[in-house]
């Protein structure tokens, strides 16, 4: 099979399986973007973390300025928030919650492995 025949499959495969998808509202559009713009910025600050450890290819390594990194960090956060904010998130209730979630967790584990064992 070659390219063209493929992409004659896959178009075919499409129109059976299409959702339809509608945005109704700017509110949904502008989640959307925004979720769009985040998965941008992760990848962005991916691409830094690959240099970093030096698993880059030779072209972006020589571009690369360590600096960017911060920039990049700043940027998924700010997205991030910007995501919440459109999505009616209370980043500090969730960020509240999920760090004591974290923490129980870590805590029953630990107790799990220092817990004398019934035998």
């Amino acid at each position: 099979m070659n390219l063209k025949n493929l992409q004659e499959k896959i178009k075919i495969l499409n129109e059976k399986t299409a959702t339809q998808y509608r945005l109704y509202s700017q509110k949904e559009k502008e989640i959307l973007t925004k979720t769009v713009k985040l998965n941008e910025e992760v990848g962005e600050l991916c691409n830094d973390i690959l240099s970093i450890l030096k698993l880059q290819r030779k072209a972006k390594l020589q571009k690369f300025d360590r600096r960017n990194m911060y920039e990049e960090f700043a940027d998924v956060i700010i997205t991030a928030m910007q995501l919440a904010i459109a999505a009616g998130v209370d980043v500090e209730r969730a960020v509240g919650d999920k760090l004591k979630k974290i923490d129980e967790r870590y805590l029953k584990e630990r107790y799990l492995k220092t817990a004398p064992k019934n035998k």
